[in-house]
């Protein structure tokens, strides 16, 4: 995974008329990011503000009483990504530079509107966005985790199965074609069947008439011919006589013109040239002679040729008008040729197709235990680190379980392998279904993860699976709320140390009200409450080191910060930093 400093990160939050806050902007650095203030101040608006940049749900009771308009921005500095710029641009928008800026405008009317960079989007290209830039934790439908279909991928990514995996979703893609044309062959075989003898009967019949191309043509031709047979001689023989026949033919007056141009060119040397060219129409006047006389002689008047070329003629305009043309007739011709060979030997297809599947299927099996056995030694190893970690984290007796089953395969479901003597549905990322279990009491069986009810466990858990599986995870912003509920003392701390550990490989932001996790943030923001004209209004602002101190010292005693106080708070800070 990518160096923080290289990572995608949340540069600046922007927030004007939501709830409480009238304007407020904050910017974060990569690392952790610690957000504090009392209870009521209003922490969680900056987390829904930010959520609803991202595409949750709004409506018009989330503005400011007396604002018709709300606005939230969120700007990400955005390197490398490649999966997130890739949809960018497969929705015709292009990073310009490496900065995403989300807003999400709010009106009074109830409507709103989502841009990118400036330019209109639609709200479901946002949440998509949304899915790959920030995972949050504290609310159960918001968290990732709790997707039980995330679980296996996690399981994967945390055991560097992804080749594996992808050798088994290339078979997988592979098998699924080729039972798709087995199913399709199987469903033509029947009426292929039915379409041989008819495709026999039209192939039959354009058989027998045998069209050719340009037929048409010759056959007018002919025609012409025939019907003009009288004229066509007298014309020729006239033709003929002109030529050659006559006592003053062109022929015999173009060989007095050569002579005498023969005689002229013994005494002038110019006429020489056309001598040649003379001779050259006498010898063409002599071909087109013979020519016509050739055309005149092969004339014939013969009333059955004429009737059998204007049956011809009658039936290759009847395929005319069937087909559009003979040239389309002819090309319909050779695909009714190839569908009847394909008919005819559909069997050997069929069976050529179910050898394929079978050793696809063969092939499957073989990825898919390879893939599984891998699964179950990653699974031992992230039970074994998620307890270990849990028990830091103040839960000591928990049972953390990675349950990997496979599903009996339905007789009529054709995507299935032969797996450890069962016949199991082969899913497009392996026979396996990943779901992460656990329980935090003794005595008690693990159960499902979502259905683990403690909200500050579930951060707790949440927390250890995220920081086991940091380098696995893809998503750059963790948001924990919650995470410090039922804690204290030194668990807090561990706490604190685990955030700031996931913190080098995530931006990381967590709502707290412990001095010991606050401690361990690379920025703290302080959240407040305030009165102005008789209105509350919720304020954020980043603490300087002084600052800092003094709120960490009012999180250990209270309101009245005294100066052991403050003493304990510089040995956090101090602690933090070791």
């Amino acid at each position: 995974m990518e160096s923080l400093t290289e990572a995608t990160v949340l540069q600046r939050l922007r927030v004007e008329q939501i709830a409480l806050i009238e304007h407020i902007e904050l910017e974060f650095e990569p690392g952790l990011n610690v957000i504090t203030g009392e209870t009521g101040a209003g922490k969680s608006l900056l987390v829904d503000s930010l959520q609803l940049a991202l595409g949750e749900r709004a409506g018009a009771e989330l503005l400011r009483e007396g604002a018709e308009r709300a606005v939230v921005e969120a700007l990400f500095r955005i390197d490398a990504a490649p999966a997130l710029r890739a949809l960018l641009a497969q929705h015709g928008y292009e990073l310009q530079g490496d900065e995403l800026l989300l807003r999400r405008e709010l009106h009074r009317r109830g409507s709103s509107r989502c841009f990118l960079n400036d330019s209109p989007a639609p709200l479901a290209l946002v949440r998509q966005l949304g899915e790959m830039l920030v995972d949050f934790h504290g609310q159960h439908e918001q968290q990732s985790l709790l997707r039980v279909e995330t679980h296996g991928r996690l399981l994967d990514n945390a055991g560097g199965l992804e080749a594996l995996r992808h050798d088994y979703e290339r078979v997988h893609a592979e098998l699924r074609r080729t039972v798709e044309q087995l199913q399709s062959l199987q469903a033509q075989r029947h009426e292929l069947e039915q379409q041989r003898e008819w495709l026999r009967f039209q192939l039959r019949e354009l058989a027998e008439l045998n069209p050719q191309p340009g037929e048409e043509e010759e056959l007018d031709a002919q025609l012409r011919r025939i019907e003009h047979a009288e004229r066509l001689y007298a014309l020729s023989m006239q033709l003929h006589e002109l030529l050659y026949g006559g006592s003053d033919a062109v022929r015999d007056r173009l060989i007095r013109a050569r002579n005498l141009l023969e005689e002229l060119s013994r005494i002038d040397a110019q006429f020489a040239p056309y001598v040649a060219e003379c001779h050259s129409l006498v010898v063409s006047v002599e071909e087109l002679a013979r020519f016509v006389q050739r055309y005149s002689s092969a004339l014939e008047f013969e009333p059955e040729q004429l009737e059998q070329i204007r049956r011809r003629r009658a039936q290759l305009q009847l395929l005319r008008k069937r087909y559009g043309s003979i040239e389309a007739a002819l090309e319909q011709k050779q695909r009714w040729e190839e569908q009847l060979r394909y008919a005819e030997h559909i069997e050997e297809h069929l069976q050529e197709l179910q050898q394929r599947q079978e050793a696809l299927r063969e092939e499957l099996a073989r990825c898919a235990q390879r893939l599984h056995a891998k699964r179950v030694a990653v699974a031992r190893k992230l039970e074994r680190a998620v307890e270990q970690f849990l028990a830091q984290l103040g839960i000591p007796y928990s049972q953390f379980r990675v349950s990997i089953e496979q599903e009996d395969a339905a007789p009529q479901d054709p995507l299935w392998v032969e797996f450890n003597g069962r016949r199991c549905r082969a899913f497009a990322d392996g026979v396996d279904r990943v779901e992460f279990l656990i329980t935090t009491n003794r005595g008690e069986s693990p159960r499902p993860l979502v259905r683990v009810a403690s909200g500050g466990e579930i951060s707790r858990i949440m927390l250890a699976l995220k920081s086991i599986l940091a380098k696995a995870d893809r998503l750059p912003l963790l948001v924990f709320d919650e995470i410090d509920a039922g804690i204290s003392g030194r668990i807090a701390q561990r706490v604190g140390q685990a955030l700031k550990a996931l913190a080098q490989y995530h931006q990381v932001l967590v709502i707290t009200h412990l001095p010991q996790i606050a401690a361990c943030g690379d920025v703290h923001i302080l959240v407040e409450k305030y009165e102005r004209e008789g209105r509350t209004l919720v304020q954020a602002r980043r603490l300087g080191s002084e600052e800092r101190l003094y709120e960490i010292a009012r999180l250990l005693s209270g309101e009245r910060v005294s100066p052991s106080a403050l003493q304990a708070a510089q040995q956090l800070l101090q602690e933090a930093l070791q």
